[in-house]
Formats: structure tokens, sequence, C-alpha cells
């Protein structure tokens, strides 16, 4: 059995309103065998399509290449626009050494309630995927449970959004369950009535413009 540990601690500014969760990254992260085009840090990976999608909206003009100042780039980004990331998966075990989300067994996850406590400017989640098995939002419903709360749907439409008020306060989280920026999910997007909607319109139309487009709003910024 592989035993994938995440590489990268949370990394939250102090200024962070918003908090991007997914799960683990690749597994060449944990072992330090990337290649030249991986950024040691939290989706760097070359397979990776959060920071083109973030790179696309803001206009960054980002490196990708495995150096200090494409990590540096990253945290610029994240310090200046209050966006933390704090994946939920600590640890888990892989029969098959891959990224897969579902070869995950024996999941150890991060104690998100207290991460929230300890940054109180943040209001926000943006899952990276669904409530897919093994998913960020699966993870994260499956935590609320050891705290006896669970999540009150606020929008049923992709992507999907809802809230929870954390214990012994009136602070509400709201969490936004983004279409997730791998390949893998390119399939479930080519299903959706408003990609292929799009699709119609511009033959040129792709699966990161569909990111883009979804990703913008939630993210501080209109893709106008």
């Amino acid at each position: 059995m592989f035993l994938h540990t995440h590489p990268y601690p949370p990394y939250i500014p102090k200024n962070a309103t918003k908090l991007i969760v997914g799960t683990l990254p690749p597994p060449r992260f944990t072992t330090g065998e990337l290649n030249s085009k991986d950024v040691d840090f939290c989706y760097g990976s070359s397979n990776g399509l959060l920071w083109p999608i973030l790179n696309k909206i803001f206009e960054l003009d980002l490196l990708y290449e495995d150096s200090k100042i494409a990590i540096k780039q990253r945290k610029d980004f994240l310090n200046q626009h209050g966006i933390g990331v704090c994946d939920i998966v600590s640890v888990a075990k892989r029969k098959k050494i891959d990224a897969s989300d579902l070869g995950m067994q024996n999941v150890v996850l991060r104690d998100m309630i207290a991460i929230l406590k300890e940054n109180p400017k943040i209001d926000t989640l943006l899952f990276m995927g669904g409530n897919s098995k093994n998913g960020p939002e699966y993870f994260f419903r499956r935590h609320l449970k050891i705290y006896n709360l669970k999540l009150e749907i606020v929008s049923d439409i992709v992507p999907r959004i809802h809230r929870v008020k954390l214990p012994s306060s009136k602070r509400i989280i709201t969490t936004v369950s983004l279409t997730a920026p791998s390949g893998a999910a390119n399939r479930a997007i080519g299903s959706m009535d408003e990609y292929k909607l799009q699709k119609q319109k511009n033959l040129n139309y792709t699966t990161l413009d569909f990111r883009i487009a979804q990703y913008a709003p939630f993210l501080g910024k209109d893709n106008n």
C-alpha cells in the first residue's frame, strides 16, 4: 500500500475570506518526483487546471515550471485576493499509485471546523468537486457529522451551494461545489446542458471556458 501524504500544510493568508478545498495532489508531489512543468505548491500539477483557470480570470501571466518564482507568483496572488488553500485530506492509503479520489482508502481528514475557527474571516469554502464519493464535499459532510452538523441547501443548480452554521457561533459558512479542475471531469461537463448550449453558440467553446465562467463569480471577479 502506498501512503499518500499531503505534502503541503494549509496556505491561509490572514486576510483570507475564501478557502479552496480539494483532496490530495498527485502522488509524485508526495514522493518529490515533480516534472519540469510542475510547480512545487498547492495545485501545482502540470495536469491540473486550477491555476490555468485563475490565470485566465485574473490575467496573471503565471509561469508553469518547477521554480521558486512560480511558487511566489501563486502565493502573491492568494495573499492579494484573500484566498486560502486547504485540502481536506491529510493522508490516505492506495493500492494503485494514482491520483483518483475513488482509490483513496483509510482516509484521514484535516479538522476543517478547527481550521475555520482559527481563521475567523473565512466565510466561503470553494470545493474542487461535488458530492461524489471521496470528493471534497463528500468528505466535508462526513467531517461535519463529528460535530453534529450538516449542510443546508441554498441552491441545487450546478455549482451547488450549501451553508452551515458553526457551533457556538452565529457564523455562517457558505460552500460552493465547483466542477473539479481535472481532466477527469471533462466528460461530466460535456453532458451538462449549459455546456451544450454554449458549444452550439460557439464551436470553439471548451471545457476550460466552461470552468472559467463558473469559477469567476465565486472568486470575486466577474468574467466579463
